[in-house]
């Protein structure tokens, strides 16, 4: 089971999330940031330090069609190959080498703007 993080970052994106994650599996995309499913340990501290409240457990999706679609959007980040990229990003193994991407998904990047 991993964290995903919804439409309350778009935008925002805070970052007290990465500050407490032990393992650096937050990546920082152009306008919001996502959490590795395959890196996530799990933890829940990056849940309990997101002042939008935007981190949400992936097996509390199912049956909510937003939060679905995060999921899935979260997934797609680090298995599809994304803007400005040769490759997908897959499991590299932390964020912290990479800093912003400076890209999102089709979800987010056809996001509206408030």
């Amino acid at each position: 089971m991993t964290y995903v993080i919804g439409k309350e970052c778009i935008d925002v994106q805070d970052k007290s999330c990465i500050d407490v994650c032990p393992v650096d599996c937050i990546y920082e995309g152009g306008r919001k940031t996502y959490i590795n499913p395959n890196e996530c340990i799990d933890c829940g501290a990056c849940e309990l330090a997101c002042p939008e409240v935007a981190i949400f457990p992936a097996r509390k999706a199912r049956g909510n069609p937003e939060w679905e679609m995060f999921t899935a959007d979260q997934a797609a980040f680090f298995t599809q190959v994304l803007p400005g990229r040769d490759a997908p990003l897959g499991d590299p193994g932390g964020a912290g080498g990479f800093g912003s991407l400076g890209v999102d998904g089709p979800l987010v990047a056809g996001w509206g703007r408030d």
